[in-house]
């Protein structure tokens, strides 16, 4: 049961990382449109909330399979204080503030329409620094770090969304990736179906 809780912990860590990675990506090419001018389809947005999400799951297999573990000891207090373990307590620490990063930019994510866009725009723009966390504490904590697949897909990661972040800096300012429903039109040209009559 010990080696189970193990790699279970390990296997969710590192989906959960990877998940983070493909949704911060994935909201980048949204929100930069590199994939294409026009609107974007609801289902690419989905996609994108979907994966944020995904993350959120098996951060909780993550953390489910520390507990369950039995060589390291992980209760509530090193779960969700930073710095209380006395195991690698600075990159067990990276892990905690990633995961209160991940419940903040979800929970936001959930009831983005009862509030100010200012507010979710700010706890939304916190992805960047879960990312970054996320990163750290897998590099740090991670027993499968010096693994080469794992690094390359890290530089890889790092890179895609470095760049894209420059994209959307250095790109004109727009409001957020256009979503075509036929609600979205309806709201944006209320008199369309009068003129083309």
């Amino acid at each position: 049961m010990n080696h189970l809780s193990w790699h279970l912990a390990r296997a969710g860590g590192i989906v959960a990382w990877a998940l983070l990675g493909l949704a911060t990506i994935w909201g980048l090419l949204l929100s930069t449109r590199v994939l294409k001018g026009r609107p974007t389809p609801a289902w690419l947005l989905d996609l994108h909330r979907f994966l944020g999400g995904l993350a959120l799951v098996f951060t909780a297999v993550h953390v489910g399979g520390l507990v369950a573990d039995s060589y390291v000891h992980f209760g509530p207090a090193e779960i969700l204080v930073p710095f209380a373990s006395g195991w690698r307590t600075g990159a067990v620490a990276w892990g905690v503030v990633g995961l209160y990063l991940l419940l903040a930019v979800q929970l936001t994510s959930m009831v983005m329409r009862r509030l100010p866009r200012r507010v979710w725009r700010a706890v939304h723009g916190s992805s960047f620094v879960l990312f970054l966390v996320a990163g750290l504490h897998g590099a740090t904590a991670g027993t499968d770090a010096s693994n080469a697949l794992y690094r390359w897909a890290s530089v890889a990661a790092v890179i895609a969304v470095v760049y894209l972040t420059l994209v959307r800096i250095l790109a004109p300012r727009r409001r957020g990736p256009r979503v075509a429903t036929p609600a979205v039109r309806r709201v944006a040209d209320p008199v369309a179906p009068t003129r083309a009559a």
